[in-house]
């Protein structure tokens, strides 16, 4: 199979694109003809993906980066090797998650919050002089700027607001899945005060439910319930959809900062007011800066 051409000369970013959703995305993005760099923790995981969507698709412009989320010092380092590679990136995609764990980051931070928002804060911040101002519109299709997308849950409507002292402790409740619904408030509170702050016309950003999909993301819930879980879940093909929609629609031209799923607008939960969102981004900033 050869890749078609639509996004010949895009240069797209997607994290945790070794297994799950994030493979899905990457591997579509490649039989479209995109330059696409698989930000995860293993490379020895990420070789073989690579080679097996280099071989379906006859792209072999994938590349691997060494990015763990949850240790701030990784994310510094993924970054300054990200400038080195590129000059210009079209599109990141905010992908990685983790659900269902318990414990703390490299820096204290609570292990979902950490991972699934504060991440990504720094590397998304770390990277906009990629991605903004550019200059030439067309980033990921040729009728719009550059965009993040970030790959939030519709659990972030069971989060009733992001208590600051939840937030730098271990995982207290014993699921972790009431952290894991705050990072997805998190994620969406991420992604309106960015769009808030710059312009649309120079980056487009979303954040999106991709469905209960059936990931990796749910490889640490324990085994008695795990299968209970995932069962009736969507395929990752499926739960990919949205996430590739808000990467490379045309349907988005103009807009920023909105949520999203089934590649249709859906408004977020109540909690996800302006006032939070430039709390958690000013706490954000104090918190990823070395």
């Amino acid at each position: 199979m050869q890749p078609t051409a639509e996004l010949d000369g895009k240069t797209f970013m997607v994290t945790g694109a070794n297994t799950g959703i994030g493979r899905a995305t990457a591997a579509d993005l490649a039989s479209r003809g995109a330059r696409v760099i698989l930000a995860c923790r293993s490379a020895q995981r990420t070789a073989p993906v690579m080679a097996d969507i280099t071989a379906t698709t006859g792209n072999d412009q994938l590349e691997h980066l060494e990015l763990d989320l949850a240790d701030l010092d990784s994310v510094r380092r993924a970054v300054t090797e990200v400038h080195n590679r590129v000059d210009t990136l079209d599109v990141l995609v905010a992908n990685a998650g983790l659900a269902g764990q318990r414990g703390q980051t490299a820096q204290g931070f609570e292990l979902a919050f950490g991972t699934n928002h504060l991440g990504h804060f720094a590397l998304v911040t770390g990277l906009l002089d990629l991605l903004v101002g550019q200059g030439t519109p067309g980033a990921a299709t040729d009728a719009g700027p550059p965009r993040v997308v970030m790959v939030s849950s519709d659990s972030h409507y069971s989060a009733k607001g992001l208590p600051e002292d939840r937030l730098r402790r271990a995982t207290r409740s014993i699921t972790g899945m009431p952290e894991y619904a705050r990072s997805k408030l998190a994620n969406v509170l991420f992604t309106q005060e960015l769009a808030r702050r710059v312009p649309a016309d120079q980056l487009a950003v979303h954040a999106l439910d991709p469905g209960v999909i059936a990931s990796d993301i749910w490889r640490r819930v324990p085994w008695p319930v795990r299968p209970l879980m995932t069962a009736r879940m969507a395929s990752t093909t499926d739960g990919a959809r949205t996430s590739l929609w808000c990467a490379t629609s045309a349907d988005l031209d103009g807009m920023s900062g909105g949520y999203y799923a089934d590649c249709a607008a859906k408004d977020p939960s109540d909690v996800a007011t302006a006032d939070l969102g430039a709390w958690l981004w000013e706490r954000s900033e104090e918190w990823t800066t070395p």
